[in-house]
């Protein structure tokens, strides 16, 4: 295979990484539309809440990393080279899509707040499997890793106050 042919190649999945995530990202933005400015406005929040403006920016760029990081793992050993570390993968994309349908989707903040604590572990468990592969799409997660952890507080502090 050519050089042209692989930079190609790396190119369109890196395009498919990056539109798989931003695809998560746009159905859980399309769940939490509606609750965003009916019901969360409603909620009392912690002293600690962001302005809502602070989210779709940070979010997005945790799905690039996120996305950077899966297409790094691909790179290396393809989706059938790492079974158990891109099922993980896919995993807490899934869960982190689910988390939008059951806080603001099913307004279930104490839900929410279960499914965020698995969430945060197959991500620590995504970038663990990840880490002997490649380290850097290891450490595109912790980002996202941390973020989570302080979205599980915030969703605490939201589950006891209201």
């Amino acid at each position: 295979m050519s050089a042209a042919r692989d930079w190609r190649s790396d190119a369109v999945a890196l395009a498919v990484f990056v539109g798989a995530c931003l695809a998560t990202s746009a159905i859980g933005g399309w769940v939490t539309a509606q609750s965003v400015a009916t019901w969360y406005p409603t909620l009392r929040k912690p002293f600690f809440n962001p302005p809502d403006w602070v989210f779709a920016p940070i979010w997005t760029s945790l799905y690039v990393a996120i996305a950077i990081a899966g297409w790094r793992v691909w790179r290396k050993v393809g989706i059938t080279g790492a079974p158990a570390a891109m099922a993980c993968y896919a995993l807490q994309l899934a869960l982190n899509l689910a988390w939008s349908f059951l806080f603001f989707g099913g307004r279930m903040i104490g839900a929410a707040l279960a499914e965020m604590l698995v969430l945060l572990v197959a991500i620590l468990v995504n970038a663990a499997l990840f880490r002997p592969i490649d380290r850097v799409a290891a450490w595109l997660l912790a980002p996202y890793a941390s973020w989570v952890t302080f979205a599980t507080l915030l969703n605490f502090a939201l589950w006891r106050l209201n």
